[in-house]
């Protein structure tokens, strides 16, 4: 965890995702987060995992979203620019 010792830059994280561009895209993810929990799903301590994931064209259709512990869904092996190079984990 990067900010054990010191505060998060909430602010210059949200300056950053404004400049990208990432209102949309962060507004669908938290819609698909949303439509979990009025399904009454425990996501307590787990990750929402894409099934294809968001660089290789998949969406966030709850059709295309999973529960997954958060070791296992942050251990692909990623491109430079933070891309899924394989779609399988790390061993």
């Amino acid at each position: 965890m990067p900010y054990v010792n010191k505060p998060r830059p909430y602010k210059k994280e949200y300056a950053q995702q404004v400049a990208r561009g990432e209102g949309p895209k962060r507004a669908k993810r938290e819609s698909a987060r949303n439509e979990m929990d009025k399904k009454g799903i425990d996501r307590t301590g787990k990750d929402i995992d894409h099934t294809v994931p968001l660089s290789k064209g998949g969406t966030n259709a709850p059709s295309n979203l999973k529960l997954k512990a958060p070791s296992a869904n942050r251990s692909f092996s990623r491109n430079s620019d933070h891309t899924v190079k394989v779609n399988k984990p790390k061993k």
